[in-house]
C-alpha cells in the first residue's frame, strides 16, 4: 500500500463529513496495513536460498538467558558459518586417525588405503573473525555431570564419533567407556561424571528404519506422531544435538503410517516429502518443548549434511562423483543438486515459529566446498565388491560420508563455539 499524499490528513479534517473519530480509523487501518506487510515479510524469511558465500540460518536465535556452561561472547556481527577454507598443516589434523580407537570402519580412510592425507589440513576461518580453537579440557568442564547427545543418522554418528575422538585423549583408559544398547551408544568419562552418547533415529519419528543395525530398506514408512517412542530415551540429556535429512530423500512422496506398526490392517498415506519432513520438524519441536528446560539445558540441529554424487555439478565430467577427488570446490556460491533448498525452506519457516531456543548448525554451505573429505572407496566394504565394481570405482565410491580425522571435527568446533559463546 502507498502512503497518502502530504497533508491528506489535513484534508480528510477539512471535510465536514468526516469526524475525527473516522480520521482515527483511518489512520489505525493505514498503520495496520503497514504492519501486516512488516510482518509479512517476517515471518516469509526464508534460509538465503540464492546462496551467496553462505545460507542463512533460521532466525531461530532466541533471547535466552545465561546458562552455567557460557563463558563468553563472539566479536560483534561474526557469522561463523560465512567463511573459507585455508591450508593448515600446523594445527591439523585436531587428532589421527589411529589414535582414535572409537572410529568406526566406514570411517577409517587411511586404514582402508587412501593414498593421501591432504583432505585433513584444511581448517575454517570465517570472514571478518576468528573461529575459537577447540579446547578439549574446556569442553570437558563444560561437560562435566552433564549427558550429552546427538539424535539422527548416521552422520550424526560421525558428528558424534569426532567430538568423543577429540576428547578422549585426555579421559584415562581406566576412567573411559564405550557401550551400545540398541539404538544407543554411549561413551562414559567416569572422572567427569558425564556422557556423550548417540542415538539411532534417522527420521527422529519412529519407522521401519530404527534397527540400528540393519535398516537398508529401500521402501521406508514413518509413523505419524511417533516421536515419543524414541523421544523417552532423551529425557534428562543437558546438551542435545538432532539431525535428520539423507533418509527422506528417497523421491518426491514419503510414505506416513497412521497407526501402529502392530496393526494387522496399516493405514498408509502418501506426503509430500517436504511435507513430511515439515511433519517431523513439528513433532520434535513439539518434544523438545515439553522435554528441555531453556534455562538449563541447550538444543542443537545439524544442517544438512551435502552429497557430491555429481560431478556435473561442480562441471565435472557426467558420470563422476567424489572418486580421486583430492582438491577443494572454489566457487563460493556453491550449491549441489543433492542439497535440497525444499528442505531448507521447510527448516526455516518452521524453526522460525519455535519458542524454544534451538541453535542451528548450518554447516551444509561449508561443507558443499569440501567434495575431496568424503570417503569414496576408502572403507569397510560390508559386501563383497564385484568384478565390474572393481573395474569401475565410482559406482561404489561412498560420497555421503566423511573421513575422520577430517570435515566433521570443524562441525564439532562450530558446535563448540554456539556451546561456549553462543552470541
Amino acid at each position: 500500500m502507498k502512503p497518502p499524499p502530504p497533508n491528506s490528513s489535513s484534508s480528510i479534517l477539512r471535510k465536514s463529513r468526516f469526524s475525527p473519530y473516522l480520521f482515527t480509523l483511518v489512520v489505525f487501518i493505514f498503520f495496520v496495513s503497514i504492519l501486516r506487510k512488516d510482518l509479512a515479510c517476517v515471518f516469509s524469511q526464508q534460509l538465503q536460498l540464492d546462496l551467496a558465500p553462505a545460507t542463512s540460518p533460521p532466525a531461530t536465535e532466541k533471547k535466552r538467558e545465561k546458562l552455567a556452561f557460557e563463558i563468553g561472547k563472539l566479536e560483534e556481527g561474526c557469522d561463523v558459518f560465512s567463511g573459507s577454507w585455508v591450508r593448515d598443516e600446523v594445527t591439523r589434523p585436531l587428532y589421527d586417525e589411529s589414535d582414535c580407537p572409537y572410529i568406526p570402519p566406514q570411517l577409517t580412510c587411511q586404514k582402508h588405503g587412501r593414498p593421501d592425507r591432504s583432505y585433513q589440513y584444511w581448517r575454517w576461518q570465517p570472514h571478518g573473525c576468528n573461529l575459537p580453537r577447540f579446547n578439549a579440557s574446556m569442553m570437558l568442564e563444560t561437560l562435566r555431570g552433564k549427558r550429552m547427545m546427538f539424535v539422527g543418522d548416521s552422520l550424526n554418528r560421525g558428528q558424534y564419533v569426532s567430538m568423543v575422538c577429540l576428547l578422549h585423549s585426555l579421559i584415562f583408559d581406566d576412567a573411559k567407556s564405550m557401550e551400545t544398547f540398541g539404538s544407543l551408544t554411549v561413551f562414559t568419562a567416569k572422572e567427569y561424571n558425564m556422557t556423550i552418547e548417540f542415538y539411532w533415529a534417522p527420521f527422529l519419528l519412529e519407522s521401519n528404519s530404527d534397527n540400528a543395525v540393519i535398516h537398508r530398506i529401500s521402501d521406508r514408512i514413518v509413523r505419524r506422531d511417533s516421536i515419543n517412542k524414541h523421544g523417552r530415551h532423551w529425557k534428562k540429556v543437558d546438551i542435545m544435538i538432532f539431525n535428520t535429512y539423507l533418509w527422506w530423500i528417497t523421491g518426491s512422496n514419503m510414505k506416513i503410517l497412521q497407526g501402529s506398526f502392530e496393526d494387522e490392517a496399516q493405514d498408509i498415506v502418501e506426503l509430500p516429502t517436504k511435507d513430511a519432513y515439515r511433519m517431523a520438524m513439528k513433532s520434535m519441536l513439539r518434544w523438545v518443548r515439553k522435554n528441555m528446560d531453556p534455562k538449563k539445558t541447550r538444543v542443537f540441529f545439524t544442517a544438512m549434511s551435502p552429497s557430491h554424487g555429481k560431478s556435473i555439478d561442480w562441471g565435472g565430467e557426467e558420470g563422476g562423483n567424489c572418486y580421486n577427488q583430492t582438491t577443494l570446490i572454489e566457487d563460493p556460491n556453491y550449491w549441489g543438486s543433492d542439497s535440497k533448498k525444499s528442505i531448507m525452506e521447510v527448516i526455516g519457516k518452521v524453526f522460525n515459529m519455535s519458542k524454544f531456543p534451538i541453535t542451528f548448525l548450518n554447516i551444509t554451505q561449508l561443507s558443499s566446498y569440501r567434495r575431496d573429505a568424503h570417503t569414496s572407496i576408502y572403507k569397510k566394504q560390508w559386501s563383497p565388491l564385484t568384478p565390474e565394481q572393481l573395474a569401475n570405482p565410482v559406482s561404489y565410491a561412498d560420497c555421503i560420508h566423511w573421513c575422520m580425522p577430517g570435515l566433521q571435527d570443524t562441525w564439532n568446533e562450530l558446535l563448540f563455539t554456539k556451546l561456549l559463546y553462543p552470541h
